[in-house]
């Protein structure tokens, strides 16, 4: 698909749901107070793996209450985290993500998040998609974040043709200008959540549906 398509569908995506999706969103729109807060934000990714945005919030929320800064969280007991994010499922594993993270957060970065792609994989349960939404929605820099919402809706319209999301993500650097990398994950999520769903699309409401290789209106 020509570069011109795919900025004219971003456009439309952009006037039909607004800001598009953040970190610890809520279904009902309301954004989290931690904006540009690169460690909250790193941690409500990793918690949103798996999970609906309103799990990510209330998982987020309870364990930010309790926990506001790297050392906290790593010096704190895993069970503890593991009940206070048990909203977003997989408590006991993503706990001990988080704890780890922190750990290593505070002995190698002097308790910051890292910008560098090839830094922020080395933490736990982070990989490229996660590394992409810190680096875009925390610190501004372009990057685009493949998740499944992306990566199923990018090859249905017809921007790609992939089975790898990573592909996916280097075919949408390649045909989208660098400075709307940030705007794919943005509004393809949103886009997923409210209208292209996994099951039973709703093709008939879709403002780009006359764009999409795989209508069904």
């Amino acid at each position: 698909m020509a570069e011109k398509d795919i900025l004219l569908i971003l456009d439309i995506l952009a006037g039909e749901y607004g800001e598009g999706a953040y970190p610890g969103r809520s279904s009902d729109g309301t954004r989290p107070d931690w904006e540009r807060d690169p460690f909250r934000i790193l941690i409500a990714t990793m918690l949103s793996q798996r999970t609906r945005d309103d799990n990510t919030r209330k998982a987020a929320d309870n364990l930010f209450a309790v926990f506001s800064t790297p050392e906290e969280i790593a010096t704190a007991d895993p069970e503890e985290v593991a009940a206070l994010i048990a909203p977003a499922g997989f408590p006991r594993q993503k706990s001990e993500a988080i704890v780890g993270c922190c750990r290593i957060l505070v002995e190698r970065f002097d308790s910051k998040v890292p910008e560098s792609t090839e830094d922020l994989v080395s933490l736990p349960l982070v990989g490229r998609k996660t590394a992409a939404c810190v680096r875009s929605y925390a610190f501004g820099i372009p990057a685009v974040c493949v998740d499944t919402h992306v990566h199923r809706i990018a090859n249905l319209i017809g921007l790609v043709s992939t089975k790898d999301p990573a592909v996916t993500e280097t075919e949408l650097m390649g045909s989208t200008p660098e400075h709307r990398w940030s705007d794919i994950n943005r509004f393809l999520v949103r886009h997923g959540q409210e209208v292209c769903l996994p099951r039973n699309p709703r093709c008939g409401e879709c403002p780009i549906s006359g764009m999409c290789d795989h209508r069904r209106i």
